[in-house]
Parts: C-alpha cells; sequence; structure tokens
C-alpha cells in the first residue's frame, strides 16, 4: 500500500472513533514504507485521542520521532504544540516548557492566513480558555449526545413500526447499523416489553411517572416507611429499553469501525492508485 492509502485508513478510523485501529494502521505503514511525517503525526494523533497519560507520552515519541527527520513539518509541529498545551506544567513541567519553542518555529513556517496558522490559533483558544468555557464545551457536547441518542430511539422505533424487519445496512452507514443493532438486541419473545417502551418511549415515561408517585406516596401514608423511592421500580423497563440503545449504538461503532479497516485491508490494489 501507499503513503496516502494508509494515511486515508487512518483517517477513516481516526473519525469513526476507532483511536486503537488507526494507531495500527499507522504502525502498519511505518512497519511497510518506513519512516513518514504523515504516519508519525496521524500515530500522534491516535494516542493523544485517548487522553491518558501513557498515551500522551505515547504521542510524543511519535512526534518526535517525525520531527526528528522532518523538523520542519507543520502537520507534527502544530500537533506536538497541541499535546503540549494540554500538558500539567506541574506533572510535566518539560512537556508544557516546549510550547514557547514551538509556537515561535510555527510563526516562521505558517505564514499569516495559511490553515496552519488558523489551527495554531485554535490550538491557543482552547489552552487559554476559562472554567466558563469549559461548562458550555460540556454542556454543548452533553446536548449533541441526548439529540442523538433521542434521534436514534426515533429510528429505531419507525424501524418497529414497519414490523422490525432488518434489511441489510450498508456496513460503513453508521445511523443504519446502529438500527439494525438495536433491532437486534430488542429481538425475542422476552423483550415484547423493551420493544414497546421504545415505539412509545415519551408515552412510556409519562405512564410511569403516576405509578411511580402513586406507589411512594402510598407506602409514606401506609406508615411502612417515612420516605420511599420504591415507586421508581416502574421506571425499570425504561431504564432496560434505554441500556440496550446505549448498547445498541456502541456495537455498531464497533461493527463499522471493524468494515472500515476490513475495506481497507481488502483492497491494497486501491492504494496503489494516484491521488487525486
Amino acid at each position: 500500500m501507499t503513503r496516502d492509502a494508509y494515511a486515508d485508513r487512518c483517517e477513516d478510523l481516526f473519525a469513526l472513533g476507532g483511536f486503537t485501529e488507526a494507531r495500527k494502521a499507522a504502525e502498519a505503514g511505518l512497519a511497510e514504507l518506513g519512516p513518514d511525517p504523515v504516519l508519525y503525526r496521524w500515530l500522534g494523533l491516535a494516542h493523544a485521542a485517548e487522553d491518558d497519560d501513557d498515551h500522551d507520552a505515547d504521542a510524543e515519541a511519535a512526534y518526535e520521532a517525525g520531527l526528528a527527520q522532518w523538523p520542519d513539518d507543520l502537520g507534527l509541529l502544530v500537533s506536538y504544540l497541541e499535546l503540549c498545551l494540554r500538558a500539567d506544567t506541574w506533572s510535566y513541567p518539560g512537556r508544557a516548557a516546549r510550547v514557547e519553542r514551538l509556537k515561535e518555529r510555527i510563526a516562521v513556517l505558517a505564514p499569516a492566513g495559511s490553515p496552519e496558522a488558523a489551527r495554531v490559533d485554535a490550538a491557543l483558544g482552547w489552552a487559554g480558555r476559562g472554567y466558563w468555557q469549559d461548562v458550555r464545551r460540556r454542556t454543548a457536547a452533553a446536548t449533541a449526545d441526548r439529540a442523538a441518542s433521542t434521534s436514534h430511539a426515533d429510528d429505531v422505533a419507525e424501524a418497529l413500526a414497519r414490523g422490525g424487519g432488518r434489511a441489510p445496512a450498508h456496513p460503513e452507514d453508521l445511523r443504519a447499523v446502529e438500527v439494525a443493532a438495536a433491532l437486534e438486541l430488542l429481538d425475542g419473545p422476552g423483550r415484547a416489553p423493551l420493544r414497546l417502551v421504545v415505539r412509545h418511549r415519551a408515552a412510556a415515561y409519562a405512564t410511569a411517572l403516576l405509578p411511580a408517585i402513586a406507589t411512594n406516596k402510598a407506602l409514606v401514608l401506609s406508615g411502612a416507611v417515612s420516605y420511599s423511592v420504591w415507586g421508581w421500580i416502574w421506571f425499570v423497563p425504561l431504564l432496560l429499553a434505554e441500556s440496550r440503545l446505549r448498547q445498541a449504538r456502541r456495537l455498531a461503532r464497533e461493527r463499522v469501525i471493524a468494515a472500515t479497516a476490513a475495506r481497507h485491508a481488502a483492497a491494497p490494489e486501491a492504494g496503489q492508485a494516484p491521488a487525486g
């Protein structure tokens, strides 16, 4: 395979969250083709994306290995800068101290208005954000995840309303594979109540609320307990259904990552085609 083919493989897997698979692809490319700045960069990015101290050290090693041979490679320099900006100054003073040197080198190599200069500005903005910016970022991420979960639940409910048929989905169509995985996990006579909950999700929550409150109040009025949470047991089927949907999304992502990796591995001839 060519460098471009390995880079495309890393990019596809990275975009899906398949960081382990992206690292394996970068390592395979380095083993086959020898040192390469693009593959070193993907290796570093896939380590850094794990947001773990050991992985950060491996990312730093990848960037330094690439920069040892290509000291002016902007992709490596900017990626290394992002890693150093994330470093805790107390735990990793050496890594944090490299920020100024990297910024100076990038300023020389990246002219104003270039994509690299814009990426440096974005990285510096990330590093300088305050507490409330962190809160807003986490809130926005949580809102986006809830929207994705709701959209997934709606897709599954629609599929169940059509009879639950599982037409083969394209193996790399994440949304379709998520629905297929959910139908698979909800299949079977014993899971009919869960399918009913998913089909009528909003109504199920509204319906469960009344008996939950009534059960808690009845237990307190009876004198059996001074405070009751037992009524919330009515929500157990709903929580089980939500758990199945979350499991389906995780399973689907794993399957799409595996399908993407298999496509790249099974078509080495495509990697020999000229880029563009």
